[in-house]
């Protein structure tokens, strides 16, 4: 079976979020269960030299962008036992940065064209292409629309996942006919249409074969108004062939026993107060086992629930506890914390940046990790942070839903803390509920550390999902 990956972003070549981490790892998990998995993707100039000189040149064609013929250079790589496809257009996407500027609906809709009109210069021709994310979107309508009658296209089918349904690439109609060269055919309420629009995303969920999203919760929640993003009823029409299925993490890249990042390797929960210990100590923080460091390492953002951080921060630190934030967004949340960094200079460390290595000190040195967001198709943080024995505490929606046990202190169940309602007084009852246990039951604090720490959320029983539902594509 040859499963072809078709996204806008992979670890470690470049990444925005979580999409990079997924199409890094899903495919070498793919590969151990026999599928022989690709990945193509656009050649962006913030690949770095050392990527580009990797780079073979295998050809170039031409890919017809609405009434214009674009120049489409194909080069290659292997790392990890997967071949790379990279798409070269210097007009497209030589210039800093993956996404946001004016012209991103004729970029992805050059990519989108150039995945199909690459495929048969391909090592494998591909039995499913496994589309991510509104910027592959077009594929599954473009294959339908342009290449249904030639011989190479026959029996190639398309999976399409939603990352986060709050992203859709909507662009005005013209680009139906100036970009894709689609006709009106396409363009109704059960095709690319979206309130007058044309949506790229829901050209992937109209005319793909199967549609997954990130976590079960997710899928459900995505077919009620509050999550659906205005495509609620379109998801509940497609209810029959949509699925979440849990993202997992890469248990080699992030792993506490040999992470090169880390101030010091560990397996136990003593190893971790040493990496807690080391980051107070970098942070400028006061170095005590006895205060709990809470941390986030997320997109400021209103959906990773910002707004209730900052609602009550100051009863949250009332507590005698260290806050360590790592992460970008709007200006506004990145000025709110620097000023409570100058407010707190000895509880509050702010990281307005974003720094890999650093992200996993924290994950390693907090004893409780804050994700309340808003709504969350499925979460690395909160698994990564378990990953390092650091317990999570978050809202109760899409994949912090499935993926977070909250602790049970009665029949000593879960590992997490958890609360429902979007809300800032839950969230602050929940946060002194999880300090109430750091300061009084110290050992039952390390036995969840340790617990969390043993939990398996590899990507080998995600994976075996993804290949049965494209051996049911198939069949």
């Amino acid at each position: 079976m040859n499963v072809l990956f078709a996204a806008s972003e992979c670890a470690p070549f470049i990444k925005t979020g979580g999409l990079g981490d997924v199409i890094h790892a899903l495919p070498k998990s793919l590969k151990k269960l026999g599928v022989n998995t690709s990945v193509i993707l656009p050649k962006y100039e913030d690949l770095k030299p050392e990527v580009k000189e990797r780079l073979s040149f295998m050809t170039s064609i031409t890919v017809p962008v609405g009434w214009r013929n674009q120049y489409c250079g194909i080069e290659t790589l292997e790392e990890g036992g997967i071949r790379y496809y990279f798409l070269d257009n210097e007009y497209y996407f030589k210039r800093h940065g993956s996404y946001g500027f004016f012209d991103d609906g004729e970029r992805f809709a050059f990519f989108s064209r150039a995945v199909l009109e690459a495929l048969p210069y391909l090592q494998q021709k591909p039995d499913i292409i496994h589309c991510h994310d509104w910027q592959a979107g077009p594929i599954p309508v473009l294959l339908k629309a342009h290449f249904n009658s030639h011989p190479f296209y026959k029996g190639i089918k398309t999976m399409f996942t939603i990352h986060n349904l709050r992203y859709q690439g909507v662009f005005p109609k013209s680009v139906l006919s100036d970009l894709l060269d689609l006709s009106e055919l396409y363009f109704h309420v059960d095709g690319l249409e979206f309130y007058g629009n044309a949506s790229y995303l829901k050209a992937g969920l109209a005319y793909s074969d199967y549609i997954t999203t990130v976590s079960p919760a997710y899928a459900s929640e995505i077919q009620m108004p509050y999550y659906g993003e205005h495509l609620d009823g379109f998801l509940r029409m497609k209810s029959n062939r949509l699925k979440g299925i849990v993202n997992g993490i890469d248990t080699d890249t992030y792993n506490p026993a040999t992470d090169p990042a880390l101030f010091s390797t560990y397996n136990d929960y003593t190893g971790k107060l040493e990496n807690k210990k080391a980051l107070q100590e970098a942070l400028h923080l006061p170095v005590d086992a006895n205060i709990p460091v809470v941390s986030m390492v997320t997109r400021l953002v209103e959906q990773k629930g910002i707004d209730l951080v900052l609602r009550v921060i100051h009863e949250i630190l009332g507590q005698n506890v260290q806050f360590v934030l790592l992460g970008t967004g709007e200006w506004h949340y990145e000025e709110a914390f620097r000023h409570l960094a100058g407010e707190y200079p000895d509880q509050v460390s702010v990281h307005i940046y974003f720094d890999e290595p650093l992200s996993h000190k924290i994950y390693a040195g907090s004893d409780l990790f804050l994700m309340p967001s808003k709504f969350e198709p499925c979460g690395i943080g909160q698994l990564l942070a378990m990953r390092y024995g650091t317990l999570p505490l978050v809202r109760e929606t899409g994949g912090l839903k499935d993926t977070v046990q909250p602790y049970n202190e009665f029949t000593d169940e879960g590992y997490g803390f958890s609360f429902a309602n979007y809300n800032a007084h839950d969230m602050l009852y929940t946060v002194e509920r999880a300090v109430w246990f750091f300061r009084y039951q110290p050992k039952r604090w390390r036995s969840l550390s340790e617990r969390a720490m043993s939990l398996d959320f590899s990507w080998k029983a995600s994976a075996n999902e993804y290949v049965q539902l494209y051996q049911e594509i198939l069949s």
